[in-house]
């Protein structure tokens, strides 16, 4: 059953501050249910983690123990996202490349072996659909493995779509159905009066009046003031390098997305072929380095040796935000007007439609959904003080 957050009013205009997916997304849904929506970020739109990100929806793959509730998001978000592709192609022109080869997690020794079958036991036990496959199926599922393979888990379920594609679809949408978005606009605060979140204060100086405010700023979303520090969303800056090297598009070294011990290879339909992505508590370090570049490189050459000849197309750093449990920070806060939806780690692109219909509902209808209840803040929070 949904439940209605205490001390509802509906909005008639909302602010978003930050313009990731998760933004634009929801600004889009609350733009189509006759919402006036400013979405204000400090930088371009998409130029954060959303940028930054390989695009994977890989809600089968990346089950892990503890992460129960989490995968069963992933799931609700991943059954969604074929028709939110299509819809957002219809009303903008633009393909997100939403691809659908599955994914192979590559073992590429007999303890690779090992790790991946002890994963895959629990994996099962949540009734994913997941499966192995030898080392022949494997080589010709995909040739340009190089010559040591134990198998594969192969998740047929798990795919991708194109990162970048889909900020600049979704910056579109969101205009189309009426939706500002107000880049290079730093958001210094959260305005409170009367106990409610009634707008922001731009670093200029100026204020925004609002009915309702969205903190979707992803890494950033701690460091906005106005708001007592206990009540700020426990999110972190992971850092994560990345690599692209340029594949021939008619003859791509590989067409699934593969991990492999060390690196995830992620190949786009221009002929990238994406590398990530090291993870390191660095703050907000935007800086490569020999090492991080050294690993991913080394580590897809080990599963791919002709990946040496490709060129270098692009380097870059981002920064995912991770709460304290690697969960998302979804729906009303302790602030009337106030919502999160911040704190997606390594998901924010899989969860993509589902926050966006999901936190639109929230703030439109004051109505947190049994699929992102175990997604508040107050789990947080000490049992005194959520009471």
């Amino acid at each position: 059953m949904s439940e209605q957050t205490p001390h509802f009013i509906a909005p008639k205009n909302v602010i978003i501050i930050g313009a990731g997916v998760v933004g634009l997304g929801i600004a889009w849904r609350l733009a189509q249910r006759g919402v006036e929506v400013t979405v204000f970020d400090k930088g371009c739109a998409g130029a954060g983690a959303s940028h930054a990100a390989a695009g994977m929806l890989a809600a089968c793959v990346e089950a892990e123990p503890g992460e129960e509730a989490l995968v069963a998001l992933g799931r609700t978000s991943q059954a969604q996202w074929p028709d939110f592709a299509t819809e957002l192609e219809r009303v903008t022109g633009i393909s997100v490349d939403l691809r659908r080869e599955g994914i192979l997690m590559i073992a590429l020794t007999a303890d690779d072996q090992a790790r991946l079958h002890h994963h895959l036991e629990f994996q099962r036990s949540l009734d994913l659909p997941l499966e192995w496959i030898g080392a022949a199926e494997l080589r010709r599922r995909e040739p340009h493995l190089g010559s040591t393979l134990a198998g594969a888990v192969y998740s047929p379920q798990d795919h991708q779509v194109d990162n970048r594609k889909l900020v600049t679809a979704l910056r579109a949408a969101a205009e189309g159905a009426g939706a500002t978005i107000r880049e290079h606009q730093s958001v210094r605060a959260i305005v409170i009066a009367g106990d409610r979140a009634c707008g922001v204060a731009l670093a200029d100086g100026t204020e925004v009046a609002a009915d309702a405010v969205v903190l979707a700023a992803g890494a950033w979303s701690r460091t906005i003031e106005g708001l007592a520090p206990a009540l700020r969303p426990p999110v972190r800056p992971l850092k994560g390098q990345a690599i692209a090297l340029q594949m021939d598009p008619a003859a791509p070294l590989i067409r699934h997305v593969c991990w492999a011990p060390g690196v995830y290879m992620v190949p786009r339909n221009d002929g990238r072929l994406i590398l990530g992505a090291t993870v390191e508590e660095k703050g907000f370090d935007p800086n490569l380095t020999a090492g991080g570049v050294l690993a991913l490189l080394e580590a897809a050459w080990r599963a791919v040796p002709a990946v040496e000849e490709l060129p270098i197309a692009e380097m870059w750093v981002g920064h995912r935000p991770g709460s304290r449990d690697d969960a998302p920070i979804l729906g009303p806060s302790a602030v009337p007007g106030l919502t999160y939806a911040t704190g997606h780690h390594r998901n924010g692109i899989l969860l993509a439609p589902v926050t966006a219909n999901f936190i639109a509902r929230a703030v439109v209808d004051g109505v947190v959904a049994p699929a992102i209840a175990a997604f508040v803040v107050d789990r947080f929070m000490p049992a005194q003080a959520a009471e």
